[in-house]
């Protein structure tokens, strides 16, 4: 902190109608940086005017000051106290300083130093504390001004004055009319600093022994005042609240004073006094610390010391009290007001983005410009391959012609009931969907299903499932911190805060919203001018089935996952728009089991669905050969406009043959073409295609893998029916689940053959064709497989090494039933004695013992021959 002193001759005296209003020049010195500022000047009568020293300045040179000063400051340095002769009292001017500045004192210690500089500027005018002070002190008073020591945490000053000593004596027992003037000059001319404009600046005589600290506590308006003793091994006096208020009524209204409890046992005993204005309390601290109650005043024989500190004020039963003691009411409702302002704030957002993103009215190509440039530009070399694509698509539209017709009679008429389109993965469900029923319809929602399925991890699924259906911003991360939050809620409080939501919860959200965009959508076609603008809302809906938005749910059953939530909320959702008339909704599926989960979303209608299978024969050669042509036209037409020759082209002999080995799913006929146009014959393209096909195969059903314990077949089961189906195109259901392989399979988990063979049938390895509802046959799940099983059949190696894993797992099985059956024979063996009613039950388990006995024979026959295989070849 900083001293400021200035001294002059001993015989100058402050007279009346002197001012003090002439700047105060200044020397360096040295000064400790812990010890409080103190200002110092002279009467304004003085000729001499001794140097004052800034303590920001540099502390290197010190100028020589006379003895008595160096005393002075070493002891109110060092032990925090003034140090007053018999004719010298203190002043203490409150409301100089603004009490926000202790804020800024709580950062390192030399801060008080910059408050200082910033304050004692002669710029300031009529706003520097320091005149103030001068101003403050009455002109017809016999006093002479020695010190200013500014109290920045206080935002006041203690000022020293030498006097007569006959005036005031150390018991302050005064004249009353010099007493009084100063207070009395005060009220009827208060002086007001800047930044208090209605309360002025107050000043009082300080009757006790300050305390110079410069520690972290700050004013408060609460005051406790301990009673401690004169002299160390004294007795101090408790004093009466009348006694207290005595002394400290005079700085201000008091609001309580509070005893200490009289069972306490804390010493010394102490009182709070509580003041309405924190002002108030900073005056009495100051003026009345240190002060002595002599015996005379009730301070006991000894006499006692008043040491006063601030308290900081507790409010019981404030609100934040309430707020933090009530977490199982404050919690939820902060819970209830978070999700309230998230709805209010970002749902309108979510709805607007949802809209764009199914009406398509920020894409480029939805544009006016963009069809205007694109009609000019149909006949542009770059638009003939597209185009001619699309004519190579007309053979299957003209195949397909009509389910695309049924489709659409449906969308535009009142369908209040799930349209289902089912058929073989790459059968071209999307294409005729989106590119032929829904050609130039507005408001279609795509919704692919394998994406949000196969995401990782709950973010992940609800960030494609946004994606979408175009719903943002969606904080995807939020919940993770919720549920950080809830966790430590809940195990400081016991109760959970109730911010994470698990996944249906926001899955439900993410549609809710979804639904309340698609329905405006619908809405917004409405004129007030209509001849039906009287209807209401659901009554215009029902009443335009073609205003309606088109949801295609694609991949549903994807991975038909019992654990899965998606398909079933997505089916529950698009049967509430169904049965809202906000929508119409198309599902596309691979899977025969798909009436399960929307049966349930809607058990009173049934569906109208559409099947497709793989294209006829002439069909499928017909497309081939005109991609085939369509891509030499674009080629031929290229190479033209280049100057170069054109390409030979492509070779066709054996087409037929290969294209009855793949079939008719539209996937594999464009892979063939692609092959064919690369130079290779349709011959050796269908050969290629076969052996990876049986590749995937093997990698995919015949190798076994970590996560075999999740699958509902086994390798085994898998095994079987691609060497059965390679010897027929195709199984009786019944008879495959008779075989050992399913019936008594030796996984856990493919111990249920219908289970096994309906997974294998969702994977697409095998196909099952039903009867009047129930299975009747099995084949390849495409006729690409048929020829793959015929290639992984004709390799001896693999053949041996998967023959050999069915007969190990059908000998174990055995094994287990003879032990079964040994286990039974012990017991009746056991008998006390043997009665012909056992000898039936004993001669039929010896019977069955002899059977399997004989099949473990054969298998190992059958096993060795296999193992001699394996060891012989590659």
């Amino acid at each position: 902190m900083v001293y400021f002193r200035a001294f002059a001759s001993a015989s100058t005296a402050l007279q009346p109608g002197a001012r003090l209003s002439t700047p105060l020049r200044r020397r360096p010195g040295l000064v400790s940086s812990r010890s409080p500022p103190c200002f110092s000047f002279m009467n304004h009568g003085s000729v001499h005017h001794a140097p004052v020293f800034r303590a920001w300045e540099s502390t290197e040179t010190k100028t020589t000051t006379s003895a008595p000063e160096n005393k002075t400051t070493t002891a109110e340095k060092e032990a925090g106290h003034f140090t007053v002769d018999p004719n010298e009292s203190l002043l203490f001017f409150n409301n100089l300083f603004p009490i926000r500045l202790s804020a800024i004192l709580r950062l390192p210690s030399n801060s008080d130093r910059d408050l200082l500089r910033r304050f004692d500027n002669p710029t300031l005018g009529i706003m520097d504390p320091i005149r103030l002070v001068k101003r403050a002190i009455p002109e017809d008073m016999s006093l002479k001004v020695t010190e200013i020591m500014p109290r920045l945490k206080d935002g006041g000053v203690f000022v020293k004055v030498h006097h007569d000593p006959r005036i005031i004596d150390r018991n302050f027992s005064y004249h009353a009319t010099t007493a009084d003037t100063l207070l009395q000059r005060l009220e009827a001319q208060p002086l007001k600093p800047w930044f208090s404009p209605f309360r002025g600046v107050q000043g009082r005589w300080v009757r006790g022994s300050p305390w110079l600290e410069d520690l972290y506590r700050f004013p408060s308006p609460l005051l406790k005042a301990e009673f401690a003793p004169r002299e160390p091994g004294a007795t101090p006096a408790e004093l009466s609240e009348e006694m207290l208020y005595s002394l400290f009524r005079r700085y201000g209204k008091i609001a309580d004073i509070m005893p200490q409890a009289w069972d306490s046992k804390e010493t010394p005993r102490y009182a709070t006094i509580a003041f309405p204005r924190i002002r108030d309390a900073i005056m009495a601290r100051n003026c009345l610390h240190g002060f002595l109650v002599t015996e005379a005043m009730g301070g006991g024989k000894d006499g006692t010391v008043l040491r006063l500190s601030y308290m900081k004020r507790v409010k019981p039963h404030s609100i934040w009290n309430w707020l933090t003691n009530h977490p199982r009411i404050v919690i939820p409702i902060i819970a209830a007001l978070i999700a309230g302002a998230s709805v209010i704030i970002f749902d309108p957002i979510r709805k607007f983005f949802i809209k764009v993103h199914v009406q398509q009215s920020l894409k480029f190509t939805q544009s006016r410009i963009y069809k205007w440039f694109k009609s000019r530009t149909d006949g542009l070399t770059f638009r003939t391959h597209r185009r001619d694509m699309m004519e190579g698509l007309s053979t299957i539209w003209n195949h397909r012609r009509e389910p695309i017709e049924k489709l659409r009679g449906w969308l535009d008429g009142s369908s209040d009931t799930f349209v289902v389109i089912t058929g073989p993965r790459g059968s071209g469900k999307v294409e005729m969907v989106m590119d032929q029923s829904l050609a130039g319809r507005k408001n279609v929602l795509l919704i692919d299903c394998k994406p949000i399925v196969d995401a990782g991890g709950e973010a992940g699924t609800l960030r494609r499932l946004a994606s979408a259906v175009g719903y943002r911003p969606m904080f995807s991360w939020a919940n993770s911190m919720s549920s950080m939050i809830d966790l430590a809620v809940q195990s400081t409080t016991g109760v959970k805060a109730g911010f994470s939501e698990t996944l249906e919860s926001q899955v439900d959200k993410v549609l809710r919203t979804t639904g309340a965009a698609l329905k405006d959508i619908a809405l917004s076609g409405r004129s007030s001018k209509d001849k039906d603008a009287s209807l209401s809302e659901d009554a215009f809906l029902e009443a335009h089935p073609e205003c309606r938005p088109v949801i295609v749910v694609d991949n549903f059953l994807h991975k038909n996952e019992e654990k899965s939530i998606m398909y079933e909320k997505i089916a529950e959702w698009a049967a509430s728009m169904i049965q809202n008339n906000v929508a119409h909704v198309v599902f596309l599926t691979s899977d025969s089991a798909y009436s399960k989960p929307l049966s349930k979303a809607m058990p009173d209608r049934v569906f109208r669905t559409i099947s497709l299978g793989d294209l006829d024969h002439k069909v499928a050669r017909k497309y081939v050969m005109s991609r085939l042509e369509d891509d030499q036209k674009a080629e031929d037409a290229t190479e033209a406009g280049e100057g170069v020759g054109t390409r030979p082209r492509p070779n066709v002999n054996g087409l037929d043959a290969c294209i009855e080995t793949l079939g008719g799913r539209l996937t594999d006929l464009e892979f063939l073409s692609r092959r064919i146009k690369a130079g290779q014959s349709p011959r050796q393209a269908v050969d290629e295609i076969v052996a990876d096909g049986a590749t995937d195969i093997v990698k995919m059903f015949l190798l076994p893998k970590s996560g075999d314990g999740e699958r509902r077949y086994s390798t085994q089961q898998a095994w079987h029916l691609v060497k059965s189906l390679a010897e027929a195109p195709s199984l009786r259901y019944n008879q495959v689940l008779l075989t050992p392989t399913f019936s008594s399979s030796g996984s856990p988990s493919a111990a249920d053959g219908e289970a096994a063979l309906d997974a294998l049938a969702s994977a697409e390895l095998i196909s099952l064709k039903t009867h009047q509802g129930r299975p009747q046959l099995i084949r390849a799940g495409k006729p690409l497989h048929q020829a793959a099983f015929a290639v992984l059949v004709s390799d001896r190696v693999l053949k041996a090494k998967m023959d050999l894993a069915v007969a190990s797992e059908n000998t174990k099985v055995e094994s287990k039933n003879i032990e079964t059956v040994e286990k039974e024979l012990a017991l009746l063996g056991g008998l006390p004695r043997q009665t012909s009613e056992t000898a039936a039950r004993v001669i039929y388990l010896l019977n069955k013992l002899d059977a399997s006995q004989k099949r473990i024979g054969d298998w190992e026959k059958e096993m060795a021959t296999l193992k001699k295989v394996l060891n012989d070849e590659f």
